[in-house]
């Protein structure tokens, strides 16, 4: 049997907004270093994502040393934002409840509501230690996570990928196909599993992390956004479910929590270790 391994990593800045793909990167109690610890903001303070707006899909943040990020887009000139001094906490509201978050500098809101056309404001999570507990039906004491949907790490693996482009292949809507892994925005992607072996994953060390599968990942219309064009269709989520719920989730991925800290890089083997 071959080995899993590592075949990408993936760490998204700002929350809904393409990222990066490093060849390592370091593993914090709240997830991959730098990982959706910003996110934009309406003027009413609801966190923005491509739930609402599809064209985040077309803007890149790249992360910078000491935690600032640099914003490019189409149409628009880089900027570089820094990360905020301490300072009065903002609300936002994600998923129905207030996390206290802090306002990057007036640059980086222009340059949101730009490209958005409509007011928007970059908020930062200064201190994910506290800030954000993860929801205790699926948590252990004291884990917390950052602006991300709802977990610190998403896994995926190509196996899955594969199946579900078959079975897309064979429905009725054939031509959406495949899809590329980019559509599930995960973190760690893993060759040499079995297809849907990460749905019973309850343990799993890669590299010098360990990490616990906390639950399977529910898909949402994020995962129809092709992200090059902002085009949506119905896939994957047609196929998902008619083929692959657990429970009420239209299942693809598996929401991890690092139970120990370290480095994980592309070619690390993935161990299953529960």
């Amino acid at each position: 049997m071959s080995k899993m391994l590592v075949q990408a990593l993936h760490v998204h800045p700002v929350k809904s907004v393409a990222g990066t793909a490093p060849d390592e990167v370091a593993v914090e109690p709240w997830g991959l270093s730098g990982d959706r610890r910003w996110a934009v903001v309406d003027a009413d303070g609801s966190v923005i994502t491509q739930r609402q707006q599809p064209r985040l899909a077309l803007a890149k943040a790249r992360p910078l040393g000491g935690g600032g990020i640099l914003l490019s887009a189409p149409g628009m000139a880089d900027l570089t934002v820094a990360v905020p001094e301490p300072g009065m906490l903002e609300p936002v509201l994600l998923f129905g409840k207030k996390w206290e978050t802090v306002l990057a500098d007036g640059a980086a809101h222009a340059w949101f509501g730009e490209f958005l056309g409509e007011p928007a404001r970059l908020v930062h999570m200064d201190d994910p230690a506290v800030r954000r507990p993860i929801d205790p039906e699926y948590a252990l004491p004291g884990e917390t996570v950052t602006l991300a949907d709802g977990y610190p790490v998403l896994i995926t693996t190509l196996a899955s990928l594969d199946a579900l482009n078959a079975l897309i292949a064979q429905g009725e809507h054939p031509e959406e196909g495949p899809l590329p892994m980019n559509r599930f925005r995960p973190n760690v992607v893993v060759s040499g599993a079995t297809a849907w072996a990460e749905d019973h994953w309850r343990l799993i060390g890669i590299g010098d992390a360990v990490f616990r599968g906390a639950k399977e990942c529910g898909r949402c219309i994020v995962t129809t956004t092709d992200q090059e064009t902002t085009r949506r269709g119905k896939e994957p989520l047609r196929t998902l479910a008619l083929h692959h719920r657990i429970g009420r989730s239209l299942a693809f991925g598996r929401q991890l929590v690092p139970v120990r800290t370290g480095t994980v890089r592309v070619g690390d083997e993935v161990r299953v270790l529960e």
